[in-house]
């Protein structure tokens, strides 16, 4: 895998940025030499020239080569041995050659008289530590905020190609439970086939134009139950009972597509159809404060010391509660006769 070269077009504005950074710290910082400010912060920034061209090689060349994995820790060391000499050299005795050759072209101006050469290096060499300290401390501040970021973006994508994995398969584990309800009607040749065939087409109009983004109104999601429901209806006579209720303060609420019907799908598939006396099936929606609050109870035949086992659609709610919401709750009881599934979502938390 190829290695993303450092000489790139982001890598060299931030070393300018950092640069120029440093030198704007330095210049408040001599605020009160107001009678060389003005050459102080001209010197400084034709060291900066010099000096931001090494830590760039430094930080991004010489370090990753020294850090290289070796056969042996010591081939390391021997390889860090030159390079830091070098660089010694060229941050001390470099920089020096570099503030006389501005003074040669009349670009620096010196304004201490060092005794010696030696304490020239040495004062080359403090403002070349106290620069790359800075250079330092930044430049891993901003690739750590980068790896972040990176991370968030890799853990954001991976959840929404799980999340349209999970949608991929309610929805046609959705469709295949309705058409086995027309398929038992066509076969008994109910003269309610044609209507259950005109009302899935609505559902499966709205399945592909609707559900496409991430949220759509509560008032489209009320329809699509309300059609589910009306097509479950057909199948059953008079003896099913059905009740639907909402209490909603704005029916403009998103909320993600197809995200209630699973516990209605389930309601009928795996308690009304299986109950042999006088099924029925309860169903509250309420919304106030972005406080969703959905009550689905439905006769079961199931013995009460049952534990609740989840099929695959209430399984995968639960997965797509999980990465949708952090403030959630979804929990499903069976007694006496009656399932029932409680679904809470504080529908502020999306995440």
């Amino acid at each position: 895998m190829n290695r993303k070269s450092p000489l790139n077009r982001s890598n060299l504005v931030l070393y300018a940025l950092m640069a120029l950074g440093f030198w704007i710290i330095r210049a408040l910082a001599m605020h009160s030499n107001h009678d060389t400010v003005f050459e102080r912060t001209v010197n400084d920034l034709w060291r900066l020239a010099y000096v931001a061209v090494l830590h760039f090689l430094l930080l991004e060349h010489a370090f990753p080569f020294i850090a290289k994995k070796r056969k042996s820790f010591l081939g390391n060391i021997l390889a860090a041995i030159p390079i830091i000499f070098l660089f010694m050299m060229l941050y001390s005795w470099g920089l020096c050659t570099w503030r006389l050759f501005g003074i040669g072209i009349g670009i620096y101006t010196p304004l201490v008289n060092f005794t010696s050469p030696e304490a020239a290096a040495t004062d080359q060499m403090a403002f070349s530590m106290m620069s790359l300290f800075f250079f330092g401390i930044v430049r891993h501040i901003y690739h750590y905020i980068k790896l972040k970021q990176a991370a968030q973006k890799l853990r954001i994508e991976k959840q929404q190609a799980e999340l349209n994995y999970l949608k991929s398969q309610t929805n046609p584990h959705f469709l295949f439970n309705t058409l086995n309800n027309i398929y038992s009607l066509a076969r008994s040749k109910s003269d309610l086939a044609p209507e259950s065939i005109l009302r899935l087409s609505k559902i499966l109009r709205f399945m592909l134009y609707e559900t496409s983004g991430d949220f759509i109104a509560i008032e489209q999601e009320l329809k699509i139950i309300t059609d589910y429901i009306e097509l479950e209806k057909l199948r059953y006579d008079e003896t099913l009972r059905i009740n639907f209720n909402h209490d909603i303060e704005n029916m403009r609420q998103a909320v993600p597509p197809l995200l209630l019907i699973p516990l209605v799908e389930n309601a009928f598939k795996h308690g009304v159809s299986e109950t042999r006396g006088r099924p029925f099936v309860d169903i509250h929606l309420a919304i106030r404060n972005r406080q969703l609050i959905f009550v689905v109870k439905n006769s079961s035949e199931a013995d009460t010391g049952e534990p609740v086992i989840e099929n695959i659609g209430l399984s995968n709610l639960r997965r797509q509660l999980e990465l949708l919401y952090t403030d959630y709750n979804l929990s499903v009881q069976q007694e006496n006769g009656v399932f029932i599934a409680t679904l809470k979502i504080n529908l502020a938390t999306h995440v």
